[in-house]
This record gives C-alpha cells, sequence and structure tokens, in this order.
C-alpha cells in the first residue's frame, strides 16, 4: 500500500460505536457539528476560533477531576492526568494560534464566552456521572476536527484560502521552520488531533 494510503487510512480512523454510551456520544458530536456548520461553513480559521475553545475544556475538566479523584483514592494515576492537562493546553495553544490568523468578530468571542460557559458545566456533571462517555464524547469530537482539518488543507492546496506564513507563537511552539506556512502548520495541528482522538479513544476503552 503506497505510504499517503496508509497515513490517509490512519487518519480516518474511526471508532465504531458498540455500546449505549458510544452512540450517545457520537450523536451529541454529531449535533454539535450542525450549527458549526451552518454558522461557518467554509470559514475554517474562524471555525477553529470557537471549536479550539470547546476543544480545550475537556483535558483541564477531566485532569482536574482525575486528580481529585487520585487524592481521595490515593491511587496512582497511572500519567492519565498529565495527558489531560497537556491535551487542554495543547487546544489552548491552537486557539492562541487561530486567534492570530483568523482575528475573531465580537460575535464570535461572545459566542466563545457562552461555549466556554456551557461545556464546562456540561462536561464536569457528565463527567461525574459517566467519565467514558465524556472519553468517547472527546474521541469523536477529535475524529470531527480532523476532517475539518484535512477539508482546511484541500481549500488551501487548491488556492481558495491563501497559504499564509504561519504566525510567530506556531513556529515557536511547534518548532517549525522559519519560513513555515499555514499549510505545515495546519498539518501539525492535525497530527495533535490524532492524537487526542487515539487517547481518548483508549481511556473510554478501558473504563468499564
Amino acid at each position: 500500500m503506497p505510504p499517503h494510503a496508509i497515513l490517509y487510512q490512519f487518519m480516518t480512523v474511526h471508532h465504531v460505536p458498540v455500546t449505549i454510551s458510544d452512540h450517545i456520544a457520537l450523536a451529541v458530536v454529531k449535533v454539535m457539528r450542525v450549527p458549526a456548520d451552518l454558522f461557518f461553513a467554509r470559514r475554517y480559521g474562524h471555525r477553529a476560533v470557537v471549536l479550539e475553545t470547546f476543544a480545550a475544556v475537556p483535558g483541564m475538566v477531566g485532569g482536574a477531576l482525575q486528580h481529585l479523584k487520585s487524592l481521595r483514592t490515593m491511587h496512582n494515576d497511572r500519567g492519565k492526568i498529565k495527558t489531560l492537562l497537556d491535551e487542554a493546553e495543547n487546544e489552548r495553544m491552537h486557539l492562541m494560534t487561530f486567534v492570530e490568523i483568523a482575528r475573531p468578530t465580537w460575535l464570535e468571542r461572545l459566542i466563545v464566552l457562552i461555549v466556554q460557559g456551557l461545556m464546562v458545566n456540561f462536561y464536569f456533571l457528565l463527567y461525574l456521572i459517566t467519565p467514558k462517555t465524556c472519553h468517547r464524547i472527546v474521541g469523536y469530537l477529535e475524529e470531527e476536527a480532523i476532517i475539518s482539518y484535512t477539508e482546511y488543507l484541500a481549500e488551501i492546496d487548491s488556492g481558495s484560502i491563501r497559504n499564509v506564513p504561519a504566525p510567530q507563537i506556531a513556529i515557536d511552539y511547534w518548532r517549525l521552520p522559519a519560513d513555515a506556512s499555514l499549510h505545515k502548520l495546519i498539518i501539525a495541528i492535525r497530527a495533535d488531533e490524532v492524537r487526542h482522538r487515539d487517547s481518548n479513544h483508549m481511556f473510554a476503552d478501558r473504563i468499564t
């Protein structure tokens, strides 16, 4: 199989829902994608600003709750807390990068405030009840993010979106070449989302 075909298969890995929890998680994500598609359409940079704000919440909330659980039970978390907090920081850097690229409007900033307030409370309460479903939701969210970033790359390749220079904050964070373009940046961000997808599906699989 050609290397590009192997890469495509790796990027498009989909966790087939098995349990009721899986089906609920997938349905939640599919419903959430509808307003994003309607509001942002092909404005991928602006979509990323709002969605990365959303995506940065689960790792922080899950990491904090796992931290408290580890304190209560006095059990080693086996690196889960650090993985989740690193995920939250990584998603925050995605946001900081796209703020430089897309320059969000006042309406998008308002949406960010509303989304963050809803997401923190929703995810906190749901994680207390069923962390398995929460990690599955994030896994499916990352699958959708990978699709969106792949479409973003296609728009850049076609010339529909200018392949502008990557902002300095991104060059420093991902250690990209000094002349790195938006195309290289999106590839790096998409690779992050692949890791988040796999780690959250793994966490969900391990919870019985």
